[in-house]
This record gives C-alpha cells, sequence and structure tokens, in this order.
C-alpha cells in the first residue's frame, strides 16, 4: 500500500495512494450485469401472434395494447387484468380519448369466442380504431 521514504533528515513518512483498479473492475462488472439485464426488462407479453400477409396500420398516436395470452390471459397495456377490469379501464380511457387506436393481441392458441368477446368490450367502450395485431409468414 503504502512506501516508507526517507526525507533526509532520518525520519520516515508514510505515503498513501489509493489503488483504483478494483474500483475499476467492480465497475466494469456492474456494467456488464446491467446491460445483461436491461433486454430483460422490457420485455411484453409473451404471445403467439397468427401470421398474414397485410401491410402494417400507420400510427399517429400511442396505442392501447390489448393482449390475450394462450392461458386466456388478458393484459392491458401489460397490466394483468380480467374482462371487468378491461371494461372498466377502456370506459375510462375512451372517456379521456376514443379516438385512439386500439391493438388487440391475442395468441394463435385462444379460443375464438373469448377473442370475440373482448373485441366486443372494446367495441362497447366506444372505441372504433381496432386492429389486430399479426406477424408476417416465414418466407423459409
Amino acid at each position: 500500500m503504502g512506501a516508507m521514504l526517507g526525507n533526509g533528515n532520518g525520519r520516515r513518512r508514510l505515503v498513501a495512494e489509493i489503488n483504483v483498479t478494483p474500483l475499476v473492475d467492480v465497475m466494469l462488472v456492474l456494467l456488464i450485469i446491467f446491460m445483461v439485464t436491461a433486454p430483460m426488462m422490457t420485455q411484453g407479453v409473451d404471445v403467439q401472434l397468427p401470421e398474414t400477409t397485410t401491410a402494417p396500420l400507420p400510427q399517429k398516436e400511442e396505442p392501447i395494447t390489448i393482449s390475450i395470452t394462450r392461458k386466456g390471459d388478458i393484459y392491458i397495456n401489460r397490466i394483468k387484468g380480467d374482462r371487468d377490469l378491461l371494461r372498466q379501464q377502456l370506459g375510462k380511457m375512451a372517456a379521456d380519448n376514443a379516438q385512439r387506436p386500439v391493438y388487440l393481441k391475442a395468441d394463435r392458441q385462444v379460443a375464438y369466442g373469448l377473442v370475440v368477446q373482448v373485441m366486443a368490450d372494446i367495441k362497447r367502450a366506444g372505441f372504433d380504431k381496432l386492429g389486430m395485431v399479426t406477424q408476417p409468414p416465414d418466407e423459409s
């Protein structure tokens, strides 16, 4: 750590310096951890979308995204809920701005009846712009 140095008159004094190498090592490890975990924090709801060949819709304002998972769980903008909460939240959102687009992402394994019921809830809340989110088919 420190070194003993003579100053000419027979006395020795201690020279203390901070070793920054361990600090740099710890900071690099923290940086790597944050770089690895940051993409995991931004993942959305895992839904396997059906495939279609239509073009994407132009987007002017922030849409409302309703997701239905394979198990039948309903998410409103990544917040888990049920059909009652969906109707309640859509009613509030429609009162603010009924012109916002609503995008419905339903897993391809979800029963058709549930998808139709959620679509009816969206229309009943007062939203006219309803889009189904799909993915293009693999060309391979």
